[in-house]
C-alpha cells in the first residue's frame, strides 16, 4: 500500500465512501481499475472537500420533452466547467492524514518516488537551492555560486539561499570585505601577466601575477572561510575586540576605522539568514503541528537530509499567561503532572529531570531510530530543496519553526522546548509570545 489508509470507492454512490474522510491536511492516491496504471497523486489542505469536488457524480442531463406549440425538442445543457470529473475513473482511494504543508510535502514526495521514480523531480518541481561553494582544493581558492551539491564538499558548501541571484549577491558584498581572487581561470602565476582590474583597484591580492606570496593569499582565503562558516561572527568579535582595545589606549581615530568597518560587516552579514551555514552543519529540528491536536511532529535535518516524524506529546503543556500573552521575552513552558485520586502506599522516587523534557528525550531518540531511507545524490539534494522551498516561504504563510543546532552539533533544548510551545499553542488557537 502507498499510503496510510486505503478506502474502495463505488463510482454509483461516491458519497458513501467520502463522507468518512478527514477535513483536514493530507496527500491521497486515486487508483483506476487497471492495476498497471499510474494513480493520480496530490496533496491538499482538506482531504474531503478536494475529494468531494473531484469525484462528485456527474450533473444529471435534463430530459428532452418539446415545448408548447409544437416546437423541436431542446438538447440537453452541460454546464461549462474546468473541474476534473475522475469519479468513472476511479476504483480505489488511498491516503494519509498530514498536520500541515510540510508534512504533506515531505510525505507526497516519498509517494511520488516510489511511483514515478526520478520523474518525481520534475512533477513536484524541485530544484537543488542555491550554495555558495569555496574551492577549498585549488592552490588560489575562490568562492562561486552554484546548485550542484556533493556530500563530499559539505565543508565547502555555505547555503542554502533562496536564489542564486542571492547567493551571488552575498558573495559580492562579502569579497568586498576581502581580497580574494574572483576570476574564474585556473591560475598559473607569471610576473608577465598584466593582471585584471580588480588588482588595480586593488580590489585583490592579484597572486595571478605574483602580486603576493602563496602563504599571504592562503590566510585571507582562510578568513573568508571563516566568514563564510560563521556568518561574519567571527570577524566581527575580533573587530569589536581590536575596536575596545583601542578606545581603551585612546586611539579614537583607529577605533573610528574599526567601527565603520564593524557596520559594513554587519550589513553584509544580514543578507545571510539563519539557515546558511556549511551544509555539514545543516542540522536541527523542525517543528510541525501534527494530525493528532495534542501532539507536535518533530521532523530531523541532518547534514541536509530530513528524517521522521516523530511526536511530542504536548498534554498537560502550558505557557505562562497563556491567553493574554507573556511579557518575558522568553516564556519557558510547564507542565501540569497528573495528580493520583487515591494516595499511594509508597511514594515513588521522581526523575530526575522534568516532565517536558523527559518527553523530549524520549521524541529524539525515536527520531535518531528513523534514519532517511535512502542518502543518495538525488535524494540529498531533493530533500535540501524541501527544505528550503518550506524556510523561504513568506513569514505568514511559513507554518511551524526550526531550531538549528549549534557549531557543535548539540541541540539548544530550552529554545526547542519554547518552539513547541509556540507551535502548539497556534495549533490551538492560543495566543503564545514571540521568542
Amino acid at each position: 500500500m502507498l499510503l496510510a489508509h486505503s478506502i474502495a470507492f463505488d463510482p454509483a454512490d461516491p458519497r458513501a465512501g467520502l463522507s468518512g474522510l478527514p477535513q483536514a491536511p493530507g496527500v491521497f492516491a486515486l487508483f483506476g481499475a487497471d492495476p498497471a496504471a499510474e494513480p493520480y497523486l496530490s496533496k491538499t489542505p482538506n482531504l474531503r472537500r478536494r475529494l468531494m469536488r473531484f469525484l462528485r457524480e456527474a450533473p444529471p442531463a435534463q430530459e428532452e420533452s418539446g415545448a408548447s406549440g409544437g416546437l423541436p425538442p431542446q438538447p440537453p445543457s452541460q454546464p461549462q466547467t474546468r473541474r476534473l470529473r475522475l469519479a468513472h475513473m476511479v476504483s480505489r482511494i488511498e491516503y494519509t492524514v498530514a498536520g500541515g504543508e510540510f508534512e504533506s510535502s515531505l510525505c507526497l514526495y516519498q509517494a511520488s518516488l516510489q511511483v514515478f521514480g526520478d520523474r518525481a523531480r520534475r512533477r513536484l518541481r524541485l530544484r537543488p537551492p542555491a550554495f555558495l561553494r569555496m574551492s577549498v582544493e585549488n592552490a588560489y581558492p575562490r568562492v562561486y555560486g552554484t546548485t550542484r551539491l556533493a556530500k563530499s564538499a559539505a565543508l565547502s558548501l555555505f547555503g542554502p539561499f533562496p536564489s542564486r541571484a542571492a547567493a551571488e549577491r552575498y558573495a559580492e558584498e562579502m569579497l568586498n570585505l576581502f581580497l580574494l581572487r574572483r576570476c574564474t581561470d585556473d591560475l598559473h602565476p607569471d610576473p608577465a601577466f598584466p593582471g585584471c582590474p580588480y588588482s588595480e583597484m586593488k580590489m585583490c591580492l592579484a597572486p595571478c601575477f605574483r602580486g603576493c606570496s602563496d602563504e599571504r593569499y592562503r590566510q585571507e582565503a582562510d578568513e573568508v572561510l571563516d566568514f563564510l562558516s560563521t556568518r561574519g561572527a567571527g570577524l566581527l568579535r575580533r573587530l569589536e575586540d581590536e575596536r575596545n582595545a583601542a578606545s581603551e589606549s585612546l586611539q579614537f581615530e583607529r577605533a573610528q576605522q574599526l567601527h565603520q568597518r564593524i557596520q559594513k560587516v554587519q550589513a553584509v552579514a544580514q543578507l545571510a539568514s539563519e539557515a546558511v551555514r556549511p551544509l555539514a552543519q545543516l542540522s536541527g529540528i523542525l517543528i510541525q503541528p501534527a494530525a493528532d491536536p495534542e501532539c507536535v511532529a518533530l521532523f530531523g535535518l541532518r547534514a541536509g537530509l530530513l528524517r521522521g516524524p516523530a511526536f511530542y506529546s504536548t498534554m498537560g503543556m502550558r505557557l505562562p499567561n497563556e491567553r493574554s500573552g507573556s511579557s518575558s521575552l522568553f516564556p519557558q513552558p510547564v507542565a501540569l503532572e497528573a495528580v493520583p485520586l487515591e494516595p499511594e502506599p509508597e511514594p515513588r522516587q521522581r526523575a530526575a529531570k522534568g516532565i517536558l523534557e523527559a518527553r523530549l528525550d524520549e521524541a529524539l531518540l525515536a527520531l535518531d531510530s528513523k534514519p532517511p531511507r535512502s542518502s543518495s545524490q538525488a535524494i540529498f539534494s531533493d530533500h535540501l530543496a524541501l527544505f528550503a522551498r518550506w524556510f523561504y516561504r513568506p513569514a505568514a504563510q511559513r507554518i511551524g519553526e526550526v531550531v538549528f543546532s549549534g557549531s557543535d552539533g548539540e541541540l539548544p533544548r530550552k529554545p526547542l522546548l519554547r518552539a513547541i510551545a509556540r507551535v502548539a499553542a497556534r495549533a490551538a488557537g492560543i495566543a503564545a509570545s514571540p521568542a
